[in-house]
C-alpha cells in the first residue's frame, strides 16, 4: 500500500496600497524570483494567522487578513509537488522596522500591476499573477468560509 498523497498547503498575502502590490524578491533554488509574501501553514494556526505571520516574517509589515481572494492548486513538476494556496487580502496595520526579514528574502517591494506582469518570467509560480488578477477582478470571500475545528 502506498502512502496517501498530500498537497503542500501554503498561504499568501495579497496586499494592495494606492494601486501598488506588496511583493517580495526572494531566493528560490539560488534564483531571485518575485512572490507574494507567502509560506507554509504551520500546525496550530488558522490559515489567516499563518498568512499574517508569513507577511510579517517576509516583509516586516503587520498584516490583517480581511477576506479570502481564492484557493489555488498548482503542480510544480520539477519537484513533483502540488501546492494548495490560500490567498488572503487585507490591510497593513504597521511596519515593524525592528524585525529582520527571513534569510531568503532579498527585499520587499511595492509594484504596480503592470510592473508585476512585466516580470512574469521571474514569478515564483503562476499563482503570483493569478492572485493579483483575481484581486483586481474583485474576488473576495468572507473569512467565515474557513472553519477550523480542534
Amino acid at each position: 500500500m502506498s502512502e496517501p498523497w498530500k498537497p503542500s498547503v501554503t498561504v499568501a498575502a495579497v496586499v494592495e496600497r494606492e494601486g501598488r502590490f506588496l511583493l517580495v524578491e526572494e531566493l528560490a533554488n539560488g534564483v531571485a524570483v518575485f512572490n507574494q509574501p507567502a509560506g507554509h501553514w504551520e500546525r496550530g494556526e488558522t490559515l489567516a494567522e499563518a498568512c499574517a505571520r508569513e507577511a510579517l516574517e517576509e516583509t516586516g509589515y503587520r498584516f490583517r487578513p480581511t477576506a479570502l481572494v481564492g484557493v489555488y492548486r498548482w503542480h510544480f513538476p520539477a519537484r513533483d509537488v502540488t501546492f494548495l494556496r490560500f490567498a488572503f487580502c487585507g490591510e497593513v496595520t504597521s511596519h515593524a522596522l525592528e524585525l529582520g526579514l527571513d534569510r531568503e528574502i532579498l527585499r520587499a517591494v511595492w509594484l504596480l500591476p503592470e510592473e508585476i506582469a512585466a516580470v512574469r518570467a521571474r514569478h515564483r509560480s503562476p499563482l503570483v499573477q493569478a492572485c493579483v488578477e483575481d484581486y483586481l477582478a474583485g474576488r473576495r470571500y468572507p473569512l467565515e468560509l474557513l472553519r477550523h475545528y480542534e
